[in-house]
C-alpha cells in the first residue's frame, strides 16, 4: 500500500493531531473561502431586492433556504479539514471541485428568489457533497478508530443527496415541508456519526475558521457602508442622511466585530453539547450578518426613494439581524466567559436595538447601544473558567480536552 501511495504522490489521510502546535488556516482553506464571498454577496443582494420590493416573507424564506446550502457546505469542509486535511494533489482537486459547485450555486440563487426554481442550486449543492463523500471514503482507509464514523458520514451524506434530488420533482406545495425534513436529516448525520467513532479536531484551528468566515460576512456590511457614500456623491439632496448611515454602519459593524472576538472561542467547544451548539447556532449568526448588509442596502433605498417599503419596516431589516447576531454569539461563546454585568448588558443591548425603528433618526439608537455594549466589554475583560467537558460514554475518563465535534 505504501508503494501505491508513493507512486501516486498521495499522503495517507490519517487523523490530524488535535493538539498540533501552531495549527492555522492553510492557504487552500483561505482560497476556498473566496468562493463563498461570491455566494454570500449574491444571496445578500437578492435579499436586498426582495425586501425593497416588499416581498418580505418570500425573500426571507428564500434567503434562509439558500443560506443553509452555503453555510452547510462551508462548515462540512471546514470540520473535515481540521480532522483529515493532507494538502496533497487529490485533496486539493476535490476541494476545487467543491469550489466550482459553490460558484454554480451562486449563479442559481437569483432563480430561487424570483421563480422558486431550485434546480441549479440543488444540483450545484449535490456536486459539492459528492466531492465530500469522496473525501470521507478516502479518509476511511486510514482513519483507525474513527473508521466507523467516516463511513457513516459518507453513507449519510450520500443518502441526503438522493433526498435533495427527489426534492426537485416534488410539487411546490410540499417543497417547504420536505426542505425542513431533509435539512434535519443533514444536520443529524454528524450527531450520529460522532457517536460511532470520534474524529479528532483542533479547537483553535476550527474556531479560527469560523472567525474568518465571520470577517467575510462583516465585510459585506462594510461594502454596504461604502455604497451609502457612493450614493451620497450622486444624490446631493440625500447627502446628509446617506453619510450618517455610512458612519453608523461602520460603528455597528465594528461593534459586532468587537463583540464576536471578545471571548476566547476555543473554550466554547469543549464538550459534545457545546460543540453542537457552537456549530449549529452559527447558522443564525452567519445568516444574520449576511442579512444585516442587505438591510443597510434597503435603508439606502429608503433614503433615496427607491423603495415603497415603510421607514419602520426598513429599520427592522437592520435591527433584527443585529439582535440575532449579538444574542447568538452571547449564547454560544460569550456568556460562559463573562461576569453578571456583561451577561446583563449584552443581551439587553441586543433587545434594545429593536427600539430603533420607533425614532425618526434611522439606526442612531442601534449605534449608541452597540457602543455602550463595547464599552462594557472593554471595562470588564473575559473571565477564565475551567473547560466544560462531557463525560465519555465508554473508556477511561477524559479531562481537559474536547471529546468530539458535531459537524462536517
Amino acid at each position: 500500500m505504501s508503494e501505491v501511495v508513493t507512486r501516486a504522490r498521495l499522503v495517507p489521510m490519517r487523523p490530524r493531531d488535535p493538539d498540533e502546535p501552531g495549527r492555522v488556516a492553510s492557504s487552500l482553506e483561505l482560497f476556498f473561502d473566496l468562493v463563498f464571498v461570491v455566494a454570500v454577496s449574491v444571496a445578500a443582494s437578492q435579499l436586498h431586492h426582495a425586501l425593497s420590493e416588499k416581498h418580505v416573507g418570500s425573500g426571507l424564506l428564500s434567503f434562509a433556504m439558500v443560506f443553509f446550502a452555503i453555510w452547510w457546505a462551508w462548515m462540512n469542509f471546514t470540520w473535515f479539514a481540521t480532522s483529515f486535511a493532507t494538502d496533497d494533489w487529490l485533496y486539493r482537486l476535490l476541494t476545487i471541485v467543491q469550489m466550482s459547485g459553490v460558484l454554480v450555486l451562486a449563479a442559481g440563487i437569483e432563480r430561487v428568489f424570483t421563480e422558486k426554481d431550485f434546480r441549479v442550486v440543488v444540483l450545484a449543492y449535490v456536486v459539492m457533497r459528492v466531492a465530500m463523500i469522496a473525501q470521507w471514503l478516502r479518509a476511511s482507509h486510514s482513519a483507525g478508530e474513527s473508521r466507523r464514523a467516516t463511513l457513516f458520514y459518507a453513507g449519510g451524506i450520500a443518502t441526503a443527496q438522493v433526498l435533495w434530488l427527489v426534492f426537485l420533482v416534488l410539487p411546490e406545495s410540499i417543497q417547504l415541508a420536505a426542505w425542513v425534513v431533509f435539512v434535519l436529516f443533514e444536520i443529524a448525520v454528524p450527531v450520529v456519526a460522532e457517536r460511532r467513532g470520534m474524529t479528532p479536531w483542533h479547537p483553535h484551528h476550527i474556531t479560527e475558521r469560523y472567525s474568518l468566515f465571520t470577517l467575510i460576512l462583516l465585510g459585506e456590511s462594510l461594502l454596504a457602508s461604502a455604497n451609502a457614500i457612493i450614493e451620497a456623491v450622486h444624490d446631493h439632496e440625500a447627502l446628509g442622511p446617506l453619510i450618517a448611515l455610512s458612519v453608523l454602519t461602520l460603528v455597528v459593524t465594528a461593534a459586532l466585530w468587537w463583540i464576536y472576538f471578545w471571548p476566547p472561542h476555543h473554550t466554547a467547544i469543549t464538550s459534545l453539547w457545546r460543540s453542537l451548539r457552537y456549530g449549529y447556532v452559527h447558522y443564525f449568526v452567519f445568516a444574520a450578518a449576511g442579512a444585516f448588509s442587505a438591510g443597510i442596502e434597503v435603508e439606502i433605498d429608503v433614503i433615496t426613494h427607491h423603495t415603497e417599503l415603510s421607514d419602520l419596516a426598513a429599520s427592522y431589516t437592520v435591527t433584527v439581524p443585529i439582535a440575532i447576531f449579538v444574542l447568538g454569539i452571547w449564547w454560544i461563546a460569550l456568556r460562559d466567559n463573562a461576569d453578571r454585568v456583561v451577561n446583563l448588558v449584552v443581551p439587553l443591548g441586543a433587545v434594545l436595538v429593536l427600539l430603533d425603528p420607533l425614532i425618526p433618526v434611522p439606526f442612531a439608537l442601534t449605534a449608541l447601544f452597540m457602543a455602550l455594549v463595547v464599552a462594557t466589554l472593554v471595562i470588564r475583560p473575559p473571565i477564565t473558567r475551567p473547560p466544560i467537558t462531557d463525560p465519555p460514554t465508554t473508556g477511561p475518563p477524559i479531562t481537559g480536552r474536547p471529546i468530539t465535534r458535531p459537524t462536517h
